[in-house]
């Protein structure tokens, strides 16, 4: 189940988070510039926050293989649309369609893992169900930049439809739905009842994962630029590089689920890696505005403290929020880091373009230093 939760996710990571990788070829065939090649990128992510919440009801009513299965499908269809559209105007609207199908994995994927796992173990399955954000990047970074520089962005679109396409069939006929009690009987045992009711916790796990998007989404979406136009980098070795960060992003997101396994807690860890992805953001900061260069080895380092956090948020939201309204939690947390997501690259891409990459990583390093503060205390886990 794990393996096939895994490379659902890799395949919306691969569509949604690929974009990013056509900017280059944007810039040089058609002209557009870093704000503009935002809106772009963003596309996919704008279609991915609108459905999350539908997606993450139907998982809680119909169960995640029928969810999967369905939303990567029409994942597919859209990715090859947009891979075919005759212009840029086309294939952003099929790329914010291919988005909203891709919703599906975000939602129902977590809960696959989450509901064949126990919470002793929880927290390394889900760090190693999250490896496949890192994952899905780094393949897209090693195939989408060289694909679209020498024969196009049509056919660089062809790889997220073939993957989407394949995880929509493995997910059909691999994928098991968990077993939960039926709905009567959890409605004896309050299973069923409104968790956003009762606590702040859930609200707060959602906002201080916003903030932590920001740095995560500015290094994703700018560092490929940043190493091409600002360090003299070919778009070859800089792929290989941001492949080599998102290996390691992976690694560490295990590192993090297993280490809040042994402390018996997803959030106190949270509050620590956030402490160390503000600290780096603004090391890549001043090292870039001093022109070091260590600053591409810090840029490595602040890839992989940024994307650490988001399984620990992930495994707790799904935690406390229960079988019966984890769906709905996880899509309302993936809501609220999509549409930070979807806002970064064109904001970004603007403050680079009128001021400094320096600047930008800054900026950047705010966000993570005010979700300390944020994240909550961890309320009390079921202990089997």
């Amino acid at each position: 189940m794990l393996t096939f939760g895994m490379f659902a996710q890799m395949a919306q990571a691969i569509l949604v988070n690929g974009v990013a990788f056509l900017i280059p070829t944007l810039q040089d065939d058609h002209g557009l510039s870093l704000a503009r090649t935002g809106i772009v990128v963003a596309a996919p992510t704008i279609g991915v926050m609108t459905t999350l919440v539908l997606w993450g009801g139907l998982a809680d009513r119909f169960g995640e293989r029928r969810v999967l299965a369905t939303g990567l499908a029409l994942a597919a269809a859209s990715a090859a649309g947009a891979a075919l559209s005759p212009s840029l105007p086309w294939m952003t609207v099929l790329l914010v369609l291919g988005g909203m199908a891709a919703a599906s994995a975000n939602a129902a994927s977590g809960r696959v893992v989450v509901g064949w796992f126990p919470p002793q173990r929880r927290g390394l399955a889900m760090g190693i169900r999250q490896m496949s954000l890192p994952l899905g990047i780094a393949c897209a970074a090693m195939v989408i930049p060289p694909v679209a520089e020498t024969y196009g962005i049509g056919w660089a679109l062809a790889f997220p439809t073939l993957v989407c396409a394949i995880a929509a069939a493995t997910s059909a006929f691999g994928i098991v739905d968990p077993p939960r009690p039926e709905r009567s009987e959890a409605a004896n045992m309050g299973l069923l009842d409104n968790p956003y009711r009762t606590s702040s916790t859930l609200w707060r796990i959602h906002a201080s994962s916003v903030l932590l998007v920001v740095p995560q989404y500015t290094v994703w979406t700018y560092a490929l630029v940043w190493l091409i136009s600002e360090r003299g980098w070919d778009a070859t070795a800089a792929g290989i590089l941001i492949t080599v960060s998102q290996l390691l992003g992976a690694a560490g997101r295990i590192s993090v689920g297993y280490w809040s396994d042994r402390v018996g807690s997803r959030l106190r860890p949270m509050r620590w890696v956030a402490a160390t992805g503000a600290a780096l953001m603004l090391t890549l900061a001043v090292t870039d505005g001093l022109e070091l260069s260590v600053a591409v080895v810090v840029m490595v380092a602040a890839s992989i403290a940024t994307v650490a956090p988001n399984g620990l948020a992930f495994t707790a939201v799904a935690e406390i929020a229960g079988p019966f309204w984890g769906g709905r939690a996880l899509g309302i947390q993936n809501t609220g880091q999509f549409v930070a997501a979807s806002i970064v690259p064109p904001v970004f891409g603007a403050i680079i373009g009128a001021v400094s990459f320096p600047l930008a990583f800054g900026i950047a390093a705010a966000f993570p230093a005010a979700a300390i503060p944020v994240v909550p205390a961890e309320p009390k886990r079921e202990s089997s």
